[in-house]
């Protein structure tokens, strides 16, 4: 009986320690340093978004299916972001011929971007492959406008930690937790 005491005992002190809070988020794979053009027709250069955490996703502006949902809830991340002005948001087109920076400034304004915090890429159709395919293993980038509609969840040291499929229910509040433990992540 003292046995069967004591062991309760045990369980019970081991139970009401101290939080150990929640896991940290694998590291999926690195992405590789990258260079394109904003909506603004300036170089954009991926070192900006070192040290921030950030959101990706992939579109094209005249997509009939998935993206003006998937830009609509962008939006949300901006929104429920908005007290955390390092969190960064980037959209990558799949069609650069279309989506020429003015195309890619005026979704942006539908959209209520912030140019501060949400960045719009287009560039060379190679360059967007290889960031796609093999840099968020995503998707290619071959003009077939086929894409993921997946979100990608990058730390500060450009390290992919999540992806968060938007067709999902209950997708937007789990990523919206873990860019929150993101940032509460010590540098």
């Amino acid at each position: 009986m003292r046995t069967a005491v004591a062991a309760i005992a045990l369980f019970g002190a081991a139970c009401s320690g101290p939080s150990l809070g929640p896991a940290p988020l694998s590291v999926m794979s690195q992405l590789s340093p990258f260079q394109l053009t904003s909506q603004s027709g300036q170089p954009f250069d991926s070192k900006s978004l070192e040290g921030h955490v950030w959101v990706a996703d992939f579109i094209y502006t005249t997509c009939p299916g998935p993206c003006p949902l998937m830009s609509h809830y962008m939006s949300e991340v901006q929104g429920q972001t908005a007290g955390t002005p390092d969190v960064k948001i980037v959209s990558f087109t799949v069609d650069p011929a279309t989506d020429t920076p003015p195309v890619l400034s005026e979704y942006a304004r539908h959209y209520k971007a912030d140019a501060s915090r949400w960045h719009f890429l287009t560039g060379d159709q190679g360059k967007l492959n290889q960031i796609g395919r093999d840099g968020f293993k995503l998707n290619p980038v071959d003009g077939s406008m086929i894409h993921s509609v997946r979100f990608t969840l990058v730390d500060r040291h450009m390290r992919i930690r999540g992806y968060y499929s938007s067709d999902e229910d209950g997708f937007l509040p789990k990523l919206l937790h873990d860019i929150r433990q993101l940032e509460g992540e010590k540098l």
